[in-house]
């Protein structure tokens, strides 16, 4: 199905207003990213190219700078929420729930959401069975978890053009790979619909210290910035703001002070809710409009 066939144009402005709970403004939520990079396979990103070029195998330097942000990364990253309070989403392979578990109590302990994320950390397009993938993602993080996931968010948000007739079909019931709006909005699939909830291209640590080499501080300024003018958007309806992170960028050593400053400032407005995303699902559900027919 073509992405015009799942959803229809909708300036936001057209549409009837929607009102958070206790007079809140706006929502704000944080997803935090927890990959397991196979050593025998090439890396999914790089920090270091190899002096001879091309794709070694193994390629230690880059599986090595991943994997710090599970063993160091994360924990740093982790007094943050403690701090703040902050609710989270993880968004977590499958494969990733055996190899870093430590990871996966902490954030049982802290009630965090736990989102589908691929059982490996591979474009959708190159896994042999989707659907098997899907499936065996969600059975992983309902035994850890006793609860089987709502949220679904693709490996560097990739999907077939199946995925979310797939996703509908195994149980999920939001999915964020669609980075078209403010608030959550309904994708048709092959058989009942599926919502898609605000995530973010723009504050996320991938694409702004990866791909466009900012220097740290650029996580901080771009968060806030996208922060007051969402604040000022949601007047009059309510918006949906995302931050990305992953614990092997944010959480480094040298940047950890930035993602941290966001919060000294969003924190102290009174009429903004923390959220994760099933929390913003069960409201859109709630007051939004119903949807559309398959």
């Amino acid at each position: 199905m073509l992405p015009t066939e799942r959803i229809s144009y909708s300036p936001i402005d057209a549409r009837l207003p929607l009102k958070l709970p206790n007079g809140k403004r706006m929502a704000v939520w944080i997803i935090v990213n927890v990959e397991e990079w196979d050593a025998k396979l090439p890396m999914p990103r790089t920090v270091l190219t190899p002096p001879a070029g091309g794709s070694p195998s193994p390629d230690i330097p880059n599986w090595a700078w991943h994997e710090y942000g599970n063993r160091v990364g994360f924990w740093r990253m982790l007094k943050v929420f403690d701090d703040y309070k902050l609710p989270a989403a993880l968004a977590i392979n499958g494969s990733a729930i055996a190899a870093y578990l430590p990871i996966v109590e902490a954030a049982k302990a802290r009630n965090w959401e736990f989102m589908g994320h691929g059982f490996t950390q591979r474009n959708m397009q190159k896994v042999e069975n989707e659907r098997e993938d899907i499936r065996k993602t969600a059975d992983v993080i309902e035994k850890v978890t006793g609860k089987r996931p709502r949220g679904w968010l693709g490996p560097g948000l990739t999907e077939t053009w199946e995925t979310p007739d797939l996703l509908k079909l195994e149980g999920y019931e939001y999915v964020c790979d669609w980075v078209l709006d403010d608030q959550p909005v309904w994708l048709k699939t092959t058989t009942t619909p599926i919502v898609n909830v605000p995530y973010t291209q723009e504050c996320n640590d991938v694409a702004m210290m990866l791909i466009q080499h900012h220097k740290a501080s650029e996580y901080y300024d771009r968060a806030i910035d996208q922060f007051e003018q969402i604040y000022e958007d949601a007047a009059d309806s309510a918006r949906v703001m995302a931050l990305v992170v992953h614990p092997y960028i944010m959480g480094a050593p040298h940047r950890l002070k930035h993602f941290r400053r966001i919060f000294d400032t969003i924190a102290k407005k009174p009429d903004v809710a923390f959220m994760t995303g099933e929390q913003i699902l069960a409201w859109y559900l709630d007051v939004g409009p119903k949807a559309p027919a398959a």
